[in-house]
């Protein structure tokens, strides 16, 4: 198998299981503790207003609305956990997603966090790591959670695969 292929074929279900897993933490949160979750229309929105340069907006709440809004923020969204499932790929290499390991996901699940703090919480009007938000630390502590998880998301998602 080419090269490409095989990195895709590993990157997409690792990336979309990594989101999933994701999106319970959130569903968890939500239901146990009461904190709700990042409202997909609103990335939707902010991705609908970039094709129009708009990158950084004072609160995207404010933005005109983008027809199919939650629909693109969603699909962006699972997107972007498979990109992040190829650059890991790309960094530890092929072979991790035929036997995964804890550590390297985690670590790189982590790592993630920086695309929220300086592009999309920037983009939304929150500012830079969440600088303009009401409780600033928090919103950080929940960014990091939630990159954690999807990292340990990477490697479930990684070990089902490699299960298959």
């Amino acid at each position: 198998m080419n090269e490409v292929l095989d990195l895709l074929v590993h990157a997409v279900p690792i990336g979309v299981g990594a989101t999933v897993v994701m999106d319970l933490w959130a569903v968890f949160l939500k239901r146990c503790f009461g904190i709700a979750s990042l409202d997909f229309a609103m990335v939707g929105r902010w991705v609908g207003h970039l094709p129009r340069g708009h990158f950084v907006h004072d609160a995207i709440a404010r933005a005109a609305p983008v027809p199919g809004e939650r629909a693109l923020g969603w699909a962006a969204h699972y997107a972007i956990g498979i990109v992040f499932a190829i650059v890991l790929l790309a960094i530890v290499g092929p072979g991790w997603a035929r036997q995964p390991s804890l550590l390297p996901a985690v670590l790189f699940g982590i790592v993630t966090v920086v695309a929220p703090f300086f592009v999309l919480q920037p983009g939304l009007g929150a500012g830079i790591a969440a600088s303009k938000t009401p409780k600033p630390a928090t919103a950080r502590l929940r960014s990091l959670m939630t990159h954690a998880v999807f990292g340990i998301g990477l490697f479930l998602s990684a070990w089902l695969v490699a299960m298959i």
